[in-house]
């Protein structure tokens, strides 16, 4: 795994090996095994390499036969090989054996119709001299990142966001509306950043700039499910054969590689199929208490036959955590189970290079509770629109708490006015309370109903649960899920790889019926039935737990008046109220209420700001040459 970074300017002017070089140190975390630059009249590429695949022969820039191709890539394809051959029976000539110069090759024979026959995680940048453009891509689900920016004069863009900004004169600033829109999804959903003029390529886009300043993006994939009636037991086996595929070709690579172990049943399928094909070492932490998983990861590496590593997070370990892994996000994510991943990766890079892991099955086989809820409000379903909404009506009267009062109010309300994801956490009217400045009144806001409305808009023929699926898909695991995964890891120069998240597993996932999905009372029941005999059964009809961070509990002890004084020292005082945010915090003490999440967001947006806005002038090398 490695990081790219480049820039261009419009009007020919050079891009200097100092700029370039400002850009690849502040992210030699992502490749501390080798670097190099390469540029051209306006251009200029800088590459940071973590040594996986052809540990010799990988250095970048790359380039083909006459030089008219240049390329910065991270990400790894798994189908490089059968790629390689086709490509040479065709009558191009290859230097390296690696997967990054089958990408220029590919470029060569079919364009930008290239990231087509790409199986992998990517995201990559092509330099064609004889058409003098610049052509990036980013993979089908979003595993790798990509960021970018562009005014009229230049564009830049990098693995991570910090490469932009440590290029000398760039204006940092924060988005309102991507303040707004985390405190909804506790993330800041594609294309946005949570720096003004700093995008996301979304995934499953290309991007190709000239120098007139023209950029066009173009969506060259989209996770759209299509159910089918197929016999179940077909499915089943197909499934099998699918999942046993995909781990084989993820599993490729030069280096020492292992398998993240939790307590549920999607990592321990991914190492059990790794098992299958070799002794590997396995990796889990948890905390001290009831739901600690390294118990039963424990269990379930012996029943695998894996070496297995665990560690226990206490609550100074946790916290002494978050300032780092806010420097390694970019951007705030408020989900404190990344706390967790950054721990277990920092474990693992102490014996591998290379760990595959579970994400991305939930989204594809149904493995959220959530997604019963359609199920459980079926009884209602049939009511014709009118009826519904004065039943709704009559239940908002209601005292609150009352039985079933809660039931009839989701019953009665549309699922696109009820679901956003898998995170929502304000609503408008309580976002008002909190941001100084007044949603309505901010000059372009988008509702975050809206943005997932476009979802929903191409889903009205699916079923519930299918469109809560793809809402997701499209959400928030690129936006919380994937990033964290990406960002945790490569802290540690720790590649992470995803087999689920595999295209020609999809094509299968995607046509599978809703109730094959949450048959049998339970979610990803066609999974569960799939990996009977494969994984341990205490392990099969466990429920999702996730990582249980204990996080209420401690922000009722002085670790949360200690996070009230650091919100107070960041500098947000202008930006969120202080009196909200000391409200919240007592009747969390007081036991009024669960408001661990909401304090949790504006934390973590605090050490976001503190380091990258309130602290800018500090920020840079010397900030990652002590461990950040």
């Amino acid at each position: 795994m490695c990081g790219i970074t480049g820039m261009m300017y419009f009007d020919g002017r050079p891009v200097t090996e100092a700029s370039l070089h400002a850009m690849m140190n502040v992210i030699r975390h992502r490749g501390p095994d080798d670097a190099g630059t390469w540029t051209d009249p306006g251009i200029g590429l800088g590459f940071r390499r973590l040594s996986i695949i052809d540990l010799k022969e990988g250095h970048q820039p790359l380039c083909n036969e006459d030089e008219s191709v240049w390329i910065v890539f991270n990400g790894e394809i798994y189908n490089y090989q059968p790629l390689r051959e086709r490509l040479l029976a065709q009558g191009h000539r290859f230097r390296t054996h690696t997967d990054t110069e089958v990408i220029v090759h590919l470029y060569e024979e079919y364009g930008e119709d290239c990231v087509q026959h790409l199986r992998g995680m990517f995201g990559f940048v092509i330099w064609d001299r004889n058409r003098r453009k610049l052509f990036g891509a980013r993979d089908h689900f979003g595993i790798k990142p990509f960021y970018y920016t562009h005014d009229g004069s230049r564009l830049m863009f990098a693995s991570e966001i910090k490469s932009i900004l440590a290029v000398e004169g760039f204006d940092r600033r924060l988005s309102e509306e991507s303040l707004l829109q985390y405190l909804t999804f506790q993330y800041v959903p594609e294309p946005n950043t949570m720096f003004e003029g700093i995008r996301k390529l979304p995934p499953a886009h290309t991007i190709t700039v000239t120098f007139d300043g023209s950029v066009k993006l173009k969506r060259y994939w989209d996770p759209m499910f299509a159910p089918e009636q197929r016999p179940f037991a077909d499915m089943v086996e197909e499934l099998r054969a699918r999942l046993k595929d995909s781990v084989i070709h993820h599993m490729h690579s030069d280096v020492e590689r292992g398998c993240f172990l939790s307590s549920g049943i999607d990592s321990t399928a991914i190492a059990a199929h790794m098992r299958a094909i070799e002794p590997i070492r396995t990796f889990s932490v948890g905390f001290e208490g009831p739901n600690n998983e390294t118990i039963i990861a424990k269990e379930t590496a012996a029943a695998l036959g894996t070496q297995h590593h665990a560690k226990i997070i206490t609550e100074r370990d946790f916290f002494d955590a978050v300032p780092k892994a806010v420097w390694h996000q970019d951007e705030p994510v408020a989900d404190p189970s990344a706390i967790a991943l950054y721990h277990v990766s920092q474990l693992a890079r102490e014996h591998v290079t290379v760990v595959l892991s579970g994400e991305g099955a939930d989204e594809l086989f149904g493995g959220y509770r959530i997604y019963r809820e359609p199920l459980a409000l079926r009884p209602l379903a049939w009511l014709p629109l009118p009826l519904k909404r004065m039943l709704h009506q009559a239940a908002k009267l209601l005292p609150g708490g009352m039985t079933g009062r809660n039931y009839l109010l989701r019953a009665t309300t549309p699922l696109e006015e009820r679901f956003l994801g898998n995170a929502k956490l304000l609503g408008e009217e309580a976002k008002a309370k909190l941001v100084q400045c007044d949603p309505r009144l901010l000059a372009g806001y988008t509702d975050p109903w809206a943005i997932a409305g476009q979802y929903y808009a191409k889903t009205r023929q699916q079923d519930p649960v299918t469109r809560m699926q793809y809402i997701d898909m499209n959400l928030w695991m690129p936006g919380d899920i994937l990033m964290k995964a990406d960002k945790m890891t490569m802290a540690h120069s720790l590649e992470l790889r995803v087999p689920f998240l595999d295209k020609e597993l999809f094509e299968l996932a995607r046509v599978i019926p809703a109730e094959y999905r949450l048959g049998g009372g339970t979610t990803k029941y066609i999974f569960r039935k799939a990996m009977e005999g494969i994984i341990p059964d205490f392990i099969l009809n466990r429920p999702k737990l996730g990582f249980p961070v204990p996080l209420r509990d401690w922000l009722k002890g002085a670790r949360g008046i200690e996070l009230l004084e650091q919100i107070r020292g960041s500098g947000i005082d202008g930006i969120l109220r202080m009196a909200e945010i000391e409200r919240m915090l007592q009747l969390h003490r007081n036991g009024q209420g669960d408001y661990s999440r909401m304090l949790w967001a504006v934390y973590i947006f605090a050490l976001w700001h503190s380091t990258y806005l309130q602290e800018a002038k500090g920020y840079g090398t010397e900030r990652s040459a002590t461990g950040f």
